[in-house]
C-alpha cells in the first residue's frame, strides 16, 4: 500500500474514533469536548484536501445511482460537518470564550442535532467506501485468498451487530434526538464500554445496511446490461 493511501486510512480512522469520544459529552466534559472538536475541525479539512479530486469531478462523466447517491451522501456529510463545527465554535466556553454568542439556545440545538446527523451520515459514507476499506486491510495483513468460513462468519457477526444495533437505538432514543433537542442532556446511564458498544453497533447499522445496497444496486445493473 503506498504512503499517501495509509495516510488518507490513518486520517480517516482518526476522524472517526475521534467522532465518537465527541458524542460522549457526557463522559468526557465540555473541556475535552471541545479539544477533540478543534482536533475533528483539523482532520476534516486534511480530509477534504486528501480527497479535493471529488470536488473536480462531481458534475463530469457518467451518473450512474451509484454515484448519485454517494454524491448525495458527500454533500449531506460536509453541510452537517460544516454546520456542526461552526455551531460549536460560536457555543464554546473554554476554547474560544471570546467567540461565544451568549449560549443562544438555537446553536445549541444546531449543534446538537447535526452531531447527531453527521454521526449517522458518517456511517452511510464508510459504507461507501468499506469494499475499499476491506481490500486495503487485506493488503496490510496480507490475506489474499477467499474463504467461505471466513464470510459465513463475518456475515454472523454483521448480522448480530445490526441486531444490537437496532435495540441500542431505540435504548437510547436515537430517532428522537435528530429531530429533538434536549437542553437538560440525557441520563442514560453510561460506562465508556457500553458507549463504545452501543455507538459502534449503531454505526454498523448504516455501514452494513449501505455495503449491502451497494451490492444490490451493483447486481442489478449487471443484469440490466446483460439483457441490453
Amino acid at each position: 500500500m503506498n504512503p499517501k493511501m495509509l495516510f488518507k486510512l490513518g486520517n480517516d480512522l482518526a476522524l472517526t474514533v475521534l467522532m465518537l469520544v465527541a458524542m460522549a459529552y457526557f463522559l468526557t466534559g465540555n473541556t475535552i469536548h471541545e479539544l477533540v472538536g478543534v482536533v475533528i475541525l483539523v482532520l476534516f479539512i486534511v480530509h477534504n484536501i486528501l480527497n479535493r479530486r471529488w470536488y473536480l469531478t462531481t458534475f463530469k462523466g457518467k451518473h450512474k445511482l451509484r454515484r448519485i447517491l454517494q454524491n448525495v451522501v458527500n454533500l449531506l456529510f460536509l453541510v452537517t460537518m460544516v454546520l456542526m463545527m461552526v455551531s460549536g465554535i460560536l457555543i464554546s466556553s473554554d476554547i474560544f470564550p471570546f467567540i461565544s454568542v451568549d449560549h443562544d439556545l438555537i446553536f445549541y440545538q444546531l449543534h446538537a442535532q447535526t452531531a447527531y446527523w453527521g454521526f449517522f451520515i458518517m456511517a452511510v459514507h464508510v459504507g461507501f467506501s468499506w469494499e475499499m476499506i476491506i481490500s486495503s486491510v487485506r493488503k496490510m495483513t496480507g490475506i489474499t485468498g477467499t474463504s467461505r468460513i471466513r464470510t459465513i462468519v463475518f456475515r454472523i457477526l454483521a448480522v448480530l451487530i445490526v441486531f444490537y444495533g437496532v435495540h441500542a437505538s431505540f435504548d437510547r432514543g436515537m430517532g428522537s434526538k435528530l429531530t429533538v433537542y434536549n437542553p437538560f442532556g440525557s441520563w442514560h446511564e453510561d460506562s465508556a464500554f457500553s458507549f463504545l458498544i452501543d455507538y459502534l453497533s449503531i454505526m454498523g447499522i448504516y455501514i452494513c445496511g449501505t455495503h449491502y445496497a451497494l451490492k444490490f444496486i451493483r447486481k442489478q445493473e449487471k443484469r440490466a446490461v446483460k439483457k441490453i
